[in-house]
């Protein structure tokens, strides 16, 4: 007996796999926050989780409201998920059927095409330039099959961006029935004077939405909560589908105390800040090539695929994990997360002896 089969565009899904871990080093691979999360996110935490036994506020009214009133915008037109991810998925359920289009970069982040995957629909890469987003290959892939456009900004895994202009270049080419998903995972990591999250057009526009995670700056990627913030008919079509309680009670009450510690988040971008400057022309002067990146990683070209196997290898063999890139069609490259101080000592080391060796 063979059982129930799946649907046929759900057998053809490879599942995501997160950055590995060893038992013992540094777990450079997975882009989370080296210096931890807020003790005030600690502490609401275990105070939230004494009422175990009740069901959290559906709504994430409290959550919200403190959203809303930290960045200005309203808090009806936010909803909250499991993670951005969930939140992408969400927008797949609501908006996506089979023929349809799915548009990203074509070094987009994995979760775009499973979003697509999973509804049926058509995944379309765009090609880029020098590893940036390539606006106009975005728009000459346009099609009226184009559903959804994702774009994430910084972008991982090259962690490159494109200027606020461009943004919205790119929104200005799209037709109106075209959703704009606008991916600020690392924003608050980026300080250039022409980048932007794209709050404003997501204030604006009836098309355009942006999605922020607790994840990365605010180091709570264990507990799975991300935001977006949009035109009301899109948030309500969220709502619609998304499950009644998707995110926890502690999730919300650690998101909640980690909003309010600006302290701790300053902290972070001045550590991985002060590191990406440390770390990128270090790895340079041995030799390797390392795409400039704005958020928490260093995209590192090894110059060949095998090369790029031997330095997994090599670096597993001293305690040091870190993420290939084939799943990304960039087989020659690995993704390195910028770690503590010390663990970024001994990546430098390791380079530097495998350098050497190779």
């Amino acid at each position: 007996m063979s059982g129930p089969t799946p649907l046929s565009n759900i057998l053809a899904i490879t599942p995501y796999k997160g950055g590995q871990k060893l038992d013992h080093g540094w777990k450079l691979s997975s882009n989370e926050n080296p210096l931890g999360c807020s003790d005030k996110a600690v502490e609401a935490l275990t105070n939230a989780a004494r009422h175990l036994e009740l069901y959290p506020d559906g709504s994430a009214f409290a959550l919200r409201q403190a959203i809303g009133e930290k960045y200005d915008i309203d808090p009806d037109r936010i909803v909250c998920g499991a993670g951005s991810d969930e939140i992408f998925q969400l927008l797949g359920r609501a908006y996506l059927q089979p023929g349809d289009e799915v548009l990203q970069s074509a070094h987009g982040f994995l979760v775009y095409s499973l979003v697509a995957q999973q509804s049926g629909a058509k995944l379309v890469s765009a090609p880029e330039k020098d590893l940036h987003t390539d606006v106009d290959a975005m728009l000459e892939r346009v099609t009226d099959k184009t559903k959804i456009v994702f774009l994430a900004n910084p972008n991982n895994p090259t962690g490159s961006y494109i200027p606020y202009d461009e943004v919205k270049r790119l929104h200005a080419g799209l037709k109106e029935d075209v959703l704009l998903v606008l991916d600020g995972a690392y924003a608050e990591y980026v300080k250039q004077d022409d980048y932007n999250e794209g709050m404003e057009m997501a204030r604006e526009y009836p098309n355009v939405l942006m999605t922020r995670t607790f994840s990365k700056i605010h180091g709570l990627a264990g507990l799975r909560l991300g935001w977006a913030y949009g035109p009301e008919s899109v948030i309500d079509a969220v709502h619609r589908v998304r499950g009644p309680f998707n995110v926890t009670s502690v999730a919300q009450a650690a998101c909640l105390a980690a909003l309010g510690d600006d302290a701790f988040v300053a902290k972070s971008v001045a550590h991985n800040n002060g590191e990406l400057a440390r770390m990128r022309p270090a790895l340079e002067t041995m030799g390797f090539e390392v795409v400039p990146s704005v958020a928490n990683f260093l995209l590192i070209d090894f110059g060949s695929e095998k090369r790029a196997e031997a330095a997994d290898v090599y670096l597993r063999s001293q305690g040091i994990v870190i993420r290939d890139m084939k799943a990304y069609g960039l087989p020659n490259f690995m993704r390195l997360s910028i770690g503590t101080t010390e663990a970024n000592d001994d990546v430098l080391k390791a380079f530097d002896a495998f350098a050497e060796a190779s």
